[in-house]
């Protein structure tokens, strides 16, 4: 079978056709790039743009803040200098960061978001706040990165495939 120019330059670029679905992720190759694209410019303040997303997620669902002891009769202007709270930002844009850079790996981000499920589920965090940080991501997404409908789109895509394995983790009912 002969290689058209067009297949090899797309199999050069894009490790294959760039618009083929992986059945895992539900994504393309296109999506991943467009998503790691432009989550690099919110990575490269993560602290700042972790701190912001939480900020907003607390004043639009205030019931959210509870889940953070540390910060929970903390003025907001003072939740930057909480070492605490500073630190959960770092993992979460950590887990966030490690997530989409391994988006084409998607086995590996599956059992990495079952994990995270599993880990919140301790807390008693339910699929109604992951729910509302995504409200709140997408919001920040569309007014400060000013993202096209694609990329939005392929973000959403992505969000509901790391759902898909939180959730399961975030229901699963103890046998001990």
């Amino acid at each position: 079978m002969p290689v058209t120019m067009g297949g090899w330059v797309s199999h050069l670029l894009w490790g294959g056709n760039p618009d083929e679905v992986n059945p895992v992720s539900g994504l393309t190759r296109r999506e991943v790039y467009a998503v790691q694209k432009s989550w690099a410019p919110v990575f490269a303040d993560s602290v700042g743009n972790g701190t912001e997303i939480l900020k907003r997620l607390f004043k639009t669902y205030p019931e959210t803040r509870e889940f953070f002891k540390m910060i929970k009769k903390v003025p907001e202007s003072e939740y930057a200098q909480n070492i605490q709270f500073k630190a959960h930002v770092i993992n979460l844009m950590t887990s966030l960061n490690l997530a989409i850079i391994n988006l084409n790996q998607p086995e590996v981000v599956a059992a990495m978001m079952y994990k995270i499920g599993d880990n919140h589920k301790r807390r008693q965090i339910k699929e109604k706040h992951f729910n509302d940080l995504k409200n709140v991501l997408v919001k920040v997404f569309v007014e400060v990165l000013k993202l096209d409908a694609k990329t939005l789109e392929a973000w959403g895509k992505t969000v509901d495939f790391w759902y898909k394995h939180i959730f399961p983790a975030l229901n699963a009912t103890e046998t001990r």
